[in-house]
């Protein structure tokens, strides 16, 4: 079975968990609302494409209704998009999101794309590599002049990975685009050196290499850690923890950014709010849908310190006991 078609059997698990999981019965909608809602993810392989499966599966049914999700290049194509009216919801890194909404960037053009609002904070993105162990490739030093996949061009890896060689000195790396599914399998068949990706924990296309190849994990070193933080003072220290992959025995210190889910400006502030309570008040269910969704709580919504919250959302938050400030909040 190929690696592309075990992820998406990883896919068809996790909506399967949340299919199981027991919801009350969906609430009648506002009339203010859209019919249908879009969701932007990211590509097959990676962890937005399935945790975003899962939360739309969980707040389309708590809510009333349905939310579609549309396959997309990650976090940039997503703000893109929401930006421009052509989905309500999407998902996105803070570092992206911090780019899009000071116009920084090559991929913004320049824009300041300031009708986007976060809705929830996701979970944690941690950057790291995988090698096949008979490279003898186990640190970040080592792929100069190699062959690096990094996943889509307008996703977090994509964006960030070209950014963090060339802060570090790491020359002359040939960067390869696609799929996480696509990237896996390249290495896999030797047409890559490294997998280099940033997802929440465990990314599925990790697990499916290690299940049928021999393979190293391996992060930054302290020393990098730091340049890259000064570099990118967006990025904050992360860990890939033991355990996260069977052959990881101890845990790896890293980097990395935060994940919101994000809203166009225009969404009525009610389903704003309904979408952040469906989220938070089946926590448990989120979770069977995907690991990393332990980090999606409210306490989290301190991740955001620029990016203006959608007033439902903010609503929301001031009934669990959390304040927003009110300059980000509009």
């Amino acid at each position: 079975m190929s690696l592309s078609r075990r992820a998406l059997f990883v896919h068809a698990a996790a909506l399967g968990a949340i299919a199981g999981a027991p919801f009350v019965r969906a609430q009648t909608p506002d009339p203010s609302w859209p019919k249908t809602l879009t969701l932007g993810t990211a590509s097959v392989g990676g962890t937005y494409f399935v945790y975003g499966q899962a939360w739309a599966s969980l707040v389309g049914e708590k809510i009333g209704v349905p939310i579609n999700t549309q396959q997309t290049q990650g976090p940039n194509q997503n703000i893109i998009l929401v930006q421009g009216k052509n989905i309500e919801l999407g998902m996105t890194t803070m570092g992206v999101a911090l780019q899009a909404w000071n116009g920084q960037g090559d991929w913004t053009k320049g824009q300041k794309m300031r009708d986007i609002r976060a809705l929830f904070p996701m979970y944690d993105t941690p950057f790291h590599f995988v090698a096949l162990k008979r490279s003898g490739i186990n640190s970040v030093a080592q792929l100069a002049g190699k062959r690096v996949g990094v996943g889509p061009r307008a996703g977090t890896p994509g964006t960030y990975f070209p950014l963090m060689f060339q802060a570090l000195g790491v020359k002359d790396v040939t960067i390869r685009n696609g799929q996480a599914s696509d990237m896996a399998s390249q290495l896999a068949d030797g047409l890559i050196d490294c997998f280099a990706f940033a997802a929440g924990l465990p990314i599925a296309s990790y697990s499916e290499l290690e299940a049928t190849n021999e393979v190293t994990f391996f992060s930054f070193t302290p020393q990098e850690i730091e340049r890259l933080r000064q570099a990118m003072p967006e990025l904050s220290p992360a860990e890939i923890p033991a355990g996260t992959y069977k052959s990881m025995t101890a845990a790896q210190p890293t980097v990395g950014v935060f994940n919101f889910a994000i809203a166009h400006k225009d969404v009525p502030e009610s389903l704003a709010y309904a979408i952040c309570k469906a989220v938070h008040e089946n926590h448990e269910a989120l979770v069977k849908g995907h690991a990393a969704a332990k980090e999606t709580v409210p306490e989290n919504v301190t991740k955001n310190t620029f990016l203006t919250f959608h007033p439902g959302a903010a609503r929301y938050y001031k009934e669990r006991g959390i304040s927003i400030p009110a300059n980000l909040v509009g």
